[in-house]
């Protein structure tokens, strides 16, 4: 559940090194995660991927599997076994944060046995288009999870549980083969003629048997995690009538909100619409566009900061977007690498952090920094976390009027002592803004809780102030 002035924080980046402890890591880190203000902790995928300890949790094996069987070379997974995730889990709880699941149910990897089947190869630009006639395929859709022995679950998936896979173990050959009898799902992406393959053994989201199984599934892991909510991976690539089922199911059957995210990489605004409204508001999304608009102000000075805004969830639909700045697909070396210069990055985090819209995420390597790329923490973002939790309430005023200097103030309230502020961010040299913060504000002394201006300023009679920030700098003003 979305909490006033709420934060989640993406619990994990790519190259985290875990040695297989990183649940009781987390655990350790509740009550100082709490502390900074953060509601929420997206979790990474916790159950057993094909690279075993090695695997982040995209490359989905066994979902029932959360490191309590000996498969993939391990009991484990990268970030612990079973009792360690429930453990992480409850010690978050009693910190009053509560937890998200990366849910990935796109694709199955490592099958334990092949099938030999017939399949069409597709093109890989347009996989509307056949390229081939039928042919027999050798393919690894068969799977059995021989050492969980049916426990949790005795269902066995096999070729007919599959629209489609990427590689004939007959002959080597990687290309996307739509198998026999199949057809690609049509409230996807258009991307490629249509998105719905991916990756791996991609699940077939019409097959009644799969449904019910993810279902059940759902089902189980609420009950044995306790799980608060979830973070939906890959969803364009995935009808979505599914998930509106799913999560209406799951939320009937627990009696529970279960708050989810959507991950539709998108940056065209008209989709990410469409796909809330297909789902009948099911779910929230990440706002992509705003992320591409925060990366570019951060390469370019001559971006106009006055649009920062235009064609993003964040303005359009604030009650389903979820701000980011970065994750693990956008940090350096990653498919979707778009990181955002360290040079914006504090504005970009005060933009998501201190205004009114959208609940935000923050990234794991942006509190913890990337050790793999010497990638620092970023400056003053336990600050800007603070001001979220003790300043940014009240009436929001903006001031997107010029290109290069943006800025807007929030009132204060009652509720919260010494609360209100004015945030003022440019791309270019220095600058100041005349901003209406309240005449309850009146005569007061302000300074720049970053300490980036070290100036002293003072509120008017009429509640406006002139707030001054430094070049190519954020300022956060508050009551000294």
């Amino acid at each position: 559940m979305k909490k006033i002035n709420g934060i989640i924080l993406q619990c994990f980046e790519w190259y985290l090194q875990t040695n297989q402890d990183f649940w009781n890591t987390m655990a350790s880190q509740a009550q100082r995660i709490a502390n900074l203000g953060i509601t929420a902790v997206w979790l990474p995928p916790a159950y057993k991927g094909v690279g075993g300890a090695n695997e982040v949790g995209y490359g989905v094996y066994d979902l029932y599997d959360l490191g309590e069987f000996d498969q993939k070379g391990t009991v484990k997974t990268k970030y612990g076994s079973k009792e360690e995730y429930l453990n992480c889990i409850m010690m978050l709880k009693q910190a009053g944060v509560e937890t998200y699941a990366d849910i990935v149910l796109n694709h199955k990897m490592g099958a334990d046995m092949l099938q030999t089947i017939p399949a069409t190869k597709v093109d890989w630009g347009n996989h509307n288009r056949e390229v081939s006639n039928q042919q027999t395929v050798k393919v690894a859709t068969k799977f059995t999870f021989p050492a969980r022995k049916h426990k949790y679950s005795d269902f066995e998936w096999n070729w007919t549980h599959f629209t489609g896979i990427d590689y004939n173990n007959a002959t080597g050959e990687k290309a996307i083969f739509k198998l026999k009898d199949k057809e690609w799902s049509h409230t996807v992406d258009e991307e490629f003629g249509n998105f719905d393959y991916l990756m791996g053994a991609d699940l077939d989201f019409h097959n009644p048997e799969v449904i019910e199984e993810c279902i059940e599934w759902g089902k189980w892991y609420v009950e044995m995690t306790k799980i608060d909510g979830f973070r939906l991976d890959a969803v364009k690539h995935i009808d979505s009538g599914f998930y509106q089922n799913w999560l209406t199911t799951l939320r009937n059957h627990f009696q529970k909100e279960l708050f989810a995210v959507g991950e539709y990489w998108s940056t065209d605004i008209q989709k990410l619409h469409r796909y809330i409204q297909e789902t009948e508001g099911a779910t929230s999304l990440f706002d992509v566009p705003l992320h591409y608009h925060l990366e570019q102000a951060s390469k370019d000075e001559n971006a106009d900061l006055s649009k920062l805004l235009e064609g993003t969830l964040m303005k359009e639909n604030p009650s389903k977007a979820v701000t980011f700045v970065d994750n693990h697909d956008t940090q350096p070396g990653q498919a979707l690498q778009s990181f955002v210069d360290e040079k914006f990055k504090q504005s970009a985090y005060a933009i998501i952090l201190l205004r009114e819209e959208g609940y935000p995420c923050v990234f794991y390597g942006d509190l913890y920094g990337i050790p793999h790329d010497n990638i620092a923490p970023v400056k003053n973002i336990e600050t800007l976390l603070q001001l979220r939790k003790e300043k940014a309430y009240g009436v929001q005023h903006d001031y997107f009027d010029h290109p290069h200097y943006i800025g807007w103030t929030r009132e204060g309230d009652s509720d919260h002592m010494r609360s209100g502020m004015a945030v003022v961010l440019t791309n270019q040299g220095q600058g100041e803004k005349c901003m209406y913060i309240g005449t309850q504000h009146a005569g007061k002394q302000y300074i720049d809780a970053l300490g980036n201006c070290e100036r002293e300023i003072s509120i008017g009679e009429d509640g406006y102030g002139v707030f001054p920030v430094e070049e190519k700098s954020v300022s956060v003003w508050i009551e000294k």
